[in-house]
């Protein structure tokens, strides 16, 4: 019975479609869905027919928005996939899903090679460690070149690409792939649907023969089991060669390199043997990590998380894919649709069954499982259970977010949720109507539950409602969102982006006594406080973002849990700064020293004396307000160079690189987000429609002196 469940695990693949927007994600994933046969007509995004892009707002923008996820089968494989958005306003969608994946099918546009968000998302999956392979699309398009598109990711991204492919034809002619583990042509005419195998042709057996040279040098240099068959054999066999490949896209010393064009459907079989031969299933990656928690142990939990390396706890309980292993699941997704509430899941452990009890650790209660779905974008099959290694959705969990964990309740276990990023950019919404105001505020609710990068908050000078997210689009994607369900007439301000304030030059020994009698048991707590900026060794050259605190207090003079009370206070305190009531970010406190009284000092009097402490402190600090940057990308015709930069320049940019692509100039530079708000318009008339842009955030850095106060669309 144990092998069989390892056999049918083994047989399991969890992946997402990682690209920037327009590489061709979405139609890769389309055709991917053909080639399976679980779909009987090819989706298209011009023409609004894709299964992945279901929502009105993707189908008319032509973009992916929201992640969806597909399974589908493959030569005896089960693959679920999860097609992601590409642009950077949704990266938080991304961060989300590659929390759950066990690989990647990261792809590239063969003109335009590694772009900005490329470059972005290929770093979220390196902080999660996830296993990919690449696959260069668009091929037939004018300018394409694959050997161009590799040397980009090798400069950009720093792995080092195993080119397994070798195009036949250039541009419009390009007709098919060499197979170079296997030395087979594979070829594709217009209109077929399966792949012809044929001998080399003649005018490319050199050219095969040198690049399959050069993929046996580069594997027999990583791989010990290669390099002793190579140095024995002066070669590679082709199952050497495929195992070699398959250990070292794991490990990630590698990356697996393929070819093709999504769109006239050319390469995609290939890139499915790939991914069944060379991206984990379930059982090759390591056990999930995370720490017992239930009731009051929760908070033990999220303390532990805390002092672990990049979130994941140092020590805690494992838990293997093993379907007979206690229940453990983590959500990573929430959608209210009219037939329910939705909770998407990655099961790690144990089986769940229609009807079972679960632990839930966000609200730390038992809810119950109603339903279990499969999932096929926005259509749904019912299931009776779900084992390790699944991708499934349940209805039936009311309370579930995005990042809870649900377990088993004799075996509770809290696993490391998602990151969210701080939003960045505001907009003051309100009905249009008073009769329509309680409806906006349970839409805005629900919105922020759906997606945790939107925040909602009511702004406490104005009483305005302020919603917050990651760009302009992402907060008109929210805004129509509601029109679209609710019917909603909603009026929007102005956009705002989100300030920061740091410490420029801190303070020392700053004293501070919160003494506190009236009637009853006192409070009192005495701290000492040293605040100073974070130093950029201290946050991967971020030296703006982040808080650090320490204690250097000796003798036991403040006990270790008003310790934690004191640092539980300074984050409270860092919620406004004393400029201009922004969130304050970048410093290091050190409590040196302080008092206690015997009977009146608690946990409470020194989480207070830790706020108002820090807050009197910061207004002794020479401070500075912080604005968030991106990285622009401008891509326009070479006679239009001139125009764009000093447009750039008018909006504080500085130009960091400029190249000549394809008849195309590309322009990068760091721009303050603000001064981005109507770009596109902007560029579009400069250029005749012909420019394009993308961005991506890249910190904060120092604001002129006349930044607004707090974010309050007018």
């Amino acid at each position: 019975m144990r092998n069989h469940l390892d056999r049918q695990l083994s047989a399991v693949r969890n992946l997402g479609i990682l690209a920037h927007v327009d590489a061709g994600k979405t139609t890769v994933t389309e055709r991917i869905l053909y080639a399976t046969g679980t779909t009987h007509k090819r989706g298209e995004v011009h023409e609004g027919t894709t299964v992945t892009d279901f929502d009105p707002q993707e189908r008319d923008r032509g973009i992916t928005i929201f992640a969806a996820a597909v399974s589908c089968d493959w030569d005896g494989h089960h693959i679920n996939l999860i097609d992601t958005p590409g642009h950077v306003d949704f990266a938080d969608e991304v961060e989300r899903s590659l929390r759950v994946l066990d690989g990647a099918v990261a792809v590239f546009d063969a003109v335009a090679g590694v772009e900005p968000q490329s470059e972005s998302v290929w770093r979220q999956a390196d902080r999660h460690g996830v296993p990919r392979i690449a696959f260069v699309n668009k091929l037939d398009r004018v300018g394409a070149d694959l050997d161009t598109a590799v040397a980009s990711i090798r400069e950009r991204l720093h792995p080092v690409p195993l080119v397994v492919h070798l195009p036949i034809g250039t541009e419009d002619g390009f007709t098919g792939v060499v197979d170079l583990l296997r030395m087979r042509a594979l070829t594709w005419s217009d209109g077929a649907e399966t792949a012809v195998e044929d001998d080399v042709p003649e005018d490319l057996r050199e050219e095969a023969l040198r690049r399959r040279r050069l993929l046996e040098e580069a594997v027999a240099e990583r791989h010990p089991a290669a390099l002793e068959e190579f140095c024995d054999r002066e070669t590679l066999s082709a199952e050497t060669l495929s195992g070699a490949l398959r250990d070292l896209t794991r490990t990630g010393d590698g990356v697996v390199v393929l070819c093709g064009s999504a769109y006239r459907n050319r390469g995609i079989e290939p890139l499915l043997d790939a991914v069944v031969a060379y991206l984990p299933s379930p059982l090759d990656v390591p056990p999930v990590c995370g720490v017992p928690g239930g009731g009051d142990g929760m908070r033990n939990a999220e303390s532990g998380m805390r002092e672990g390396v990049d979130g994941m706890p140092q020590t805690g309980e494992r838990r293997a894919a093993d379907p007979a292993a206690p229940f453990a699941a983590l959500a990573f997704k929430v959608v209210a649709t009219p037939t329910g509430r939705l909770t998407y899941l990655r099961v790690y452990s144990g089986t769940i069954r229609k009807g079972d009890a679960v632990w839930e650790s966000g609200a730390r209660r038992t809810e119950r499982i109603g339903r279990i779905l499969r999932v096929q974008a926005d259509r749904h099959a019912q299931l009776e259970r779900a084992v390790a290694g699944d991708i499934v959705a349940v209805i039936g969990l009311k309370s579930a977010r995005a990042g809870s964990t649900l377990s088993a309740p004799g075996a509770p276990v809290v696993l490391e949720p998602p990151g969210v990023t701080d939003p960045v950019v505001s907009v003051a919404v309100e009905a249009r109507t008073s009769a329509d105001a309680d409806r906006l505020a349970s839409a805005l609710a629900r919105l922020a539950e759906e997606d945790p990068s939107l925040v909602v908050r009511t702004d406490p000078e104005t009483g305005q409602t302020v919603l917050s997210g990651m760009g302009e689009l992402h907060l008109e994607v929210a805004v129509e969102k509601i029109r679209r369900s609710l019917g909603l007439e909603v009026t929007v301000g102005r956009p705002r982006v989100t300030y920061r304030e740091t410490v420029a030059r801190g303070v020392s020994g700053l004293v501070f006594r919160h003494v506190k009698q009236d009637g009853g048991a006192g409070q009192f707590a005495q701290i000492v406080l040293d605040v100073e900026p974070l130093r950029a060794d201290e946050t991967g050259g971020a030296a703006e973002t982040g808080f650090a605190f320490r204690s250097t207090v000796v003798g036991g003079r403040v006990p270790q849990e008003y310790v934690r009370a004191v640092e539980a206070g300074c984050r409270d305190a860092l919620a406004e700064g004393p400029v201009g009531g922004h969130p304050v970010t970048g410093l290091r406190v050190t409590l040196t020293d302080g008092a206690t009284h015997v009977k009146d000092s608690s946990e409470t009097a020194f989480r207070t004396a830790g706020r108002f402490g820090l807050r009197e402190a910061l207004r002794g600090c020479a401070m500075v307000v912080l604005e968030p940057v991106v990285e622009v990308t401008v891509t326009v015709p070479e006679d239009a160079v001139g125009g764009v930069l000093g447009d750039l320049a008018a909006r504080r940019g500085r130009v960091t690189d400029s190249t000549v692509r394809g008849g195309s100039a590309v322009v990068t530079a760091t721009v303050p987000l603000a001064e981005l708000f109507g770009y596109a318009t902007r560029l579009r008339s400069r250029t005749q429609g012909r420019g394009t842009f993308s961005a991506r955030p890249t910190g904060y850095a120092p604001a002129p002196s006349s930044a607004p106060a707090p974010a309050t669309a007018r």
